[in-house]
Order: structure tokens, then sequence, then C-alpha cells
């Protein structure tokens, strides 16, 4: 069997691998892109199988197959919500929740062993079904629900705080924070990685790799040197906020 791997998160593509590699499983390559997957799919002969992360750096990975017709069955990895998941269960399409867990992905992995004799031009005419409803999905904010409130620990208690009080998420030393309308900085369980998914991209942008700010805090932005941009939040005082020179133009999409 033969397989592909598209996610834009190297040390996660990497781990998927070496997971496989135990499964006695052969990965023929390692994707980070839409850009780099289509120019790997125009020359190559197509895998078995393609385990597909959702969101790429450089746009949805749906975005692949149009203009590419595949063939392969598809295994997601990914962290959208139950939603988008239940669209493409319907299709006996499997899913991952990242981090991957090592008896879930034998599962998947026993799964498409089982059903490879049904795969064929019906089952890619189902894929494409099931893409095409995910997409609708991802795209239209209308049909996605995301955070309403984040809970943190203070000493012995544990406190709620509603998304419309959060200035902005950050990560410094290995933890994320999420900062408050009253000056406050809190710990948080998560990742940058998984707010992607938990945030109303209505109301929040990732700015680089260490914030995600929202629209609402935003009290300046100035001109900053080889063509990027400095924010400044209402209440924020910590390091400097810069608008990573490839993030630039979405951002002032985002804010027009």
């Amino acid at each position: 069997m033969k397989t592909l791997i598209i996610e834009d998160e190297k040390p996660a593509a990497r781990r998927l691998s070496r997971m496989l590699e135990k499964l006695n499983v052969e990965v023929v390559q390692i994707l980070h892109s839409v850009e780099d997957s289509r120019t790997w799919f125009s020359s190559n002969p197509h895998p078995d199988l393609i385990f597909l992360d959702i969101q790429l750096n450089d746009g949805l990975s749906f975005e692949i197959f149009e203009t590419h017709n595949i063939s392969s069955a598809i295994i997601f990895t990914t962290a959208y919500d139950e939603y988008a998941l239940q669209a493409f269960k319907l299709n006996s399409i499997d899913y991952l929740l990242k981090p991957i867990d090592e008896e879930e992905l034998l599962n998947a992995v026993n799964k498409y062993k089982n059903l490879k004799s049904n795969f064929g031009n019906d089952q890619s005419a189902n894929l494409q079904s099931s893409f095409e409803q995910i997409k609708k999905l991802l795209v239209n904010p209308l049909n996605r629900e995301y955070k309403k409130r984040f809970t943190v620990t203070v000493g012995q208690h544990i406190k709620m705080i509603p998304i419309h009080e959060i200035e902005c998420f950050y990560s410094e030393n290995k933890g994320t924070y999420l900062h408050t309308i009253e000056g406050r900085n809190y710990l948080i369980d998560t990742t940058l990685e998984s707010l992607e998914d938990a945030l109303s991209p209505n109301d929040f942008f990732r700015v680089n790799r260490t914030y995600f700010i929202n629209i609402k805090a935003i009290k300046d932005i100035v001109a900053y040197s080889n063509s990027r941009l400095k924010i400044y939040l209402n209440s924020y005082n910590g390091a400097e906020i810069i608008v990573a020179r490839e993030r630039v133009k979405e951002f002032k999409d985002w804010i027009a």
C-alpha cells in the first residue's frame, strides 16, 4: 500500500509518517501545501491512500481537487468540528482527530484495507461530492459554530471568559495565553493551531506565528519595515505585534 501525507505542520507530518512505517505502510511523499500537492500530482502516479489535512498554509486542501481528478482514497487528519466530520463520515471516508492516536490510526488503515475492493469511479464521485459538502461548511461561517467562551484556572477556581472579552491569544515560552480587555493574561490548555478551528474568522485573525488578534481590540495600525504592519491593541502592552509580510494582504482584506 502506497500512501501520501499532505500536512502543513511538519512535526505532525513526520510523526504520522513514523506511525505508518510501524504499520508497514509505505509513505511515498510528504507534502505541505496546495501548490506543492498540485505540482506533485501533475507528474506522479496517484497513491492508494492520502492522509489529508484540511487547512494548509496556502489554502484549503480541497483546492487540490479543483485542478486534479484524484482517484486515491482519503483519510482526513483534522481538528474540525463535528458538523464537518459528519459530512464526510456519511460517505464512509474516515477521519483522525489531532493529535492522532495510534489505535485509531490502525483502525483507519484497516478500514481502508477492508473497503479497498470498493474504491473506483463510483468512490471517486462520492469523494468529490463529499468535498463539496465539507467545503460549504468550512467557507460559510453561518454553518459553523465557534467558541463562545474559554475557561481558565485561577488558584482553586475555574473562571469563564466570554470570547468578546478577549483581545488576543499569543504563545510564549511554549505556552498559549489569552489577554482580556481588562488587561489580564491567562494560560490556556490549547495551542494556536487548535485555535484556528475554534475562532470565528470574522472576529479573529492570525497575524503571525505568535498572535491571534480580535478585530474589535485594534487601536492602531502603523506601517512597519519590510512592507509589514505593526498592530497596537487597546490594553495589550506585551511584545510587539507585527503582521507577517506574507499575511499583510490577507490582513488588509480582513479589516476592509
